[in-house]
């Protein structure tokens, strides 16, 4: 809390005693919110982020294992539905940690609504080893543990994500996994985490200098933040949004684009496909029904329904339609709002409520 330099066996202290629940709340709280105030160094977050994956268990898929994160901010990214089949069936292992809603709705609450996403480190290596691909809750698997402890008792309570925390949570995630290659997606925009070009701009060379501290290779795509990804916000929304585009339909072509072009960064890392071509590739897969079959060989492994239809998830029973007052166009949309009405709504708690 005094600005001063935190060394690598303190930070190890604080996330062991966070861990076996030696602090009490308010000291947990005090941490986080120090760093909100006061950031660590980049040396300071490589050792933390070594602290919660030393505190945690680890696995290792070899070395064609990939993942993709999002840092969040933008309502409706639910992009990780379209990538993870996509990847998964190109022949490489994508074992997909995800959150729970924090400042929008976590991609877990919305795999949620067609699977199980609660699975134990063992079963999770098995799925992927089965079908090269999972999309799982993190708390459930022991892995960087304090991450979701610290998510639990102050981040979702306080609705904040410092950054320095934010890229030791996410990293501690990754190298727990044994991911090898990261593309990470920094939504920029008015209210995400990145509310300017320069703001992702340092934000990218933090999570590539720390990606080389941590022997992961991370490639960052900045991309447009000012709206929601897609038509849809809330659990069962977005998995039907999602379901529909892979059946097919194209809801959304920014969906599409955003999917197959962080995808594509995916295959071009690790040489799958030539420089340039990852793109088109990844929309190959996506429209031939590759993926599609490789979604539901990923439901089927985490013990859904392998046979659903984007007709068959069920939302809210209780609807309204607001039109608006004048003709035009809509020229922004504030992203805050949006999550405001969507927890209104009852999202994510209830999975079928959103706008």
């Amino acid at each position: 809390m005094q600005g001063q330099k935190l060394t690598k066996e303190e930070l190890y202290k604080i996330v062991d005693d966070v861990v076996n629940d030696r602090l009490p709340d308010v000291a947990i709280a005090a941490f986080i919110v120090s760093q909100e105030i006061r950031p660590l160094s980049l040396d300071e977050v490589a050792d933390l982020t070594m602290a919660m994956v030393e505190t945690g268990k680890t696995t290792d898929f070899g070395p064609n294992t990939v993942d993709k994160h999002s840092i969040g901010g933008v309502p409706g990214n639910k992009v990780s539905l379209l990538i993870v089949p996509i990847i998964a069936a190109s022949g490489l292992k994508i074992p997909k940690t995800s959150s729970r809603s924090i400042t929008t709705i976590g991609t877990a609450d919305t795999f949620e609504t067609l699977a199980p996403v609660e699975l134990r480190l063992e079963e999770v290596i098995d799925v992927v080893n089965k079908v090269n691909g999972c999309i799982v809750w993190g708390g459930a698997l022991d892995i960087a543990p304090a991450d979701d402890i610290f998510i639990k008792k102050v981040e979702h309570v306080l609705r904040i994500d410092p950054v320095s925390q934010m890229l030791a949570s996410i990293l501690a995630k990754k190298v727990a996994m044994g991911s090898k290659y990261l593309v990470l997606d920094i939504p920029q925009g008015k209210g995400t985490k990145a509310p300017t070009y320069e703001d992702a701009i340092k934000l990218a060379q933090m999570f590539v200098e720390l990606g080389t501290k941590l022997g992961m290779q991370i490639e960052v795509a900045i991309t447009y933040g000012d709206q929601p990804v897609g038509h849809a916000v809330g659990p069962a929304l977005e998995a039907k949004e999602a379901l529909k585009t892979l059946e097919g339909t194209i809801v959304s072509s920014s969906l599409v684009e955003k999917s197959a072009g962080l995808a594509g960064i995916l295959l071009e890392m690790t040489g799958k496909v030539p420089s340039g071509r990852g793109i088109d590739i990844a929309k190959q897969v996506l429209s031939s029904g590759k993926a599609l079959k490789k979604i539901k060989e990923i439901i089927e492994a985490q013990g859904g329904n392998p046979n659903i239809k984007s007709d068959d998830i069920s939302v809210g029973n209780y609807s309204e339609v607001i039109e608006s007052q004048n003709d035009g166009y809509v020229v922004s949309i504030d992203n805050k709002s949006i999550m405001a009405i969507v927890r209104a709504a009852g999202a994510p708690e209830d999975r079928g409520a959103g706008i």
